[in-house]
């Protein structure tokens, strides 16, 4: 019985802290919202893929954990007594959450990388444009 109890209370722990956001998470998403506004070069951009590139790697990652968090509870539901269904919603609502937040990230991640590529390209039509002038200017006779 007291063994039940210890896993009820730390599955619950586990899973409220999961579930919420820190002020410093909550700033560093502001953080990022301004330097993805504020993004000019391609080094922005690819800074800026990197790191939704990892935010999605982690959000998988809770993602699987839930995944494997859930499969347990409903095998062992039996454990949990009156808990067991409300883990197992909480726990499936947790996994669409981190779901979705890894498919968001992956869609801001292949569009900060477009816009790297687009402004390579720029960088490097504009680049080749000075030599062509520069060229240019030794061709032509004073």
């Amino acid at each position: 019985m007291k063994t039940r109890k210890f896993f009820a209370a730390l599955s619950l722990s586990l899973l409220a802290a999961c579930a919420q956001v820190s002020p410093h998470e909550a700033v560093h998403n502001t953080n990022v919202r301004k330097a993805a506004q504020n993004a000019r070069t391609r080094s922005d951009h690819d800074a800026l893929t990197k790191y939704f590139e990892d935010a999605a790697r982690e959000m998988q990652t809770k993602a699987e954990e839930q995944k494997h968090l859930l499969e347990h509870y409903e095998e062992k539901g039996y454990l949990y007594g009156r808990q067991a269904q409300d883990l197992k919603s909480h726990t499936a609502a947790l996994l669409r959450k981190y779901e979705a937040n890894a498919e968001e990230n992956i869609k801001e991640a292949a569009i900060h990388r477009q816009m790297a590529q687009e402004q390579a390209k720029r960088d490097f039509a504009a680049h080749q444009g000075h030599i062509v002038d520069a060229a240019k200017q030794r061709s032509t006779p004073n």
